[in-house]
């Protein structure tokens, strides 16, 4: 259950990265717990509900839009061309927050999402920490931040 302080998170992610998108999620599951985020990804999708618009409707509605960074992800159409662009968009509308997250290691250079600040730590991948516990940690604490900035300038004055 949200309300309105309640921040929508979106996982725009390739499936192969599913793995770490769902350790990414446990990291984050005491924001959601304290109803600081709402994250939603494909995986929620019930049987026999179109997906296409069940993702588009959740990107939409999304204050904050993760992707979750890989060669995976870079090589897919629908996440590159469908889910980041859009999401970018909606970063340059004003409208969300997209955050990079750097998962595996890949080549950057060049895609829009890299002029903004990413997470972890200096965009280092996922698995290149040592303690991948570490480099969650990491990012939840960034995702937190973010949530809680968008939380404040939605209370009223």
């Amino acid at each position: 259950m949200s309300d309105l302080t309640t921040v929508k998170l979106f996982f725009s992610y390739s499936h192969e990265d599913e793995a770490l998108r769902h350790q990414l999620a446990k990291h984050l599951k005491l924001l959601e717990r304290n109803n600081v985020i709402d994250a939603w990804h494909d995986r929620k999708i019930g049987a026999g509900n179109p997906w296409k618009n069940a993702i588009d409707d959740n990107l939409e509605a999304a204050d904050i839009i993760l992707l979750l960074i890989s060669a995976d992800f870079l090589a897919s159409d629908y996440c590159y061309d469908m889910e980041m662009r859009r999401a970018m968009e909606r970063h340059e509308e004003g409208t969300a927050l997209v955050i990079p997250v750097s998962l595996r290691p890949c080549d950057t250079n060049g895609p829009d999402f890299m002029k903004l600040q990413g997470v972890p730590k200096d965009f280092k991948p996922v698995v290149k920490w040592e303690h991948q516990d570490d480099a969650f940690t990491d990012i939840a604490k960034g995702i937190r931040a973010a949530a809680e900035k968008i939380r404040n300038a939605r209370k009223p004055a």
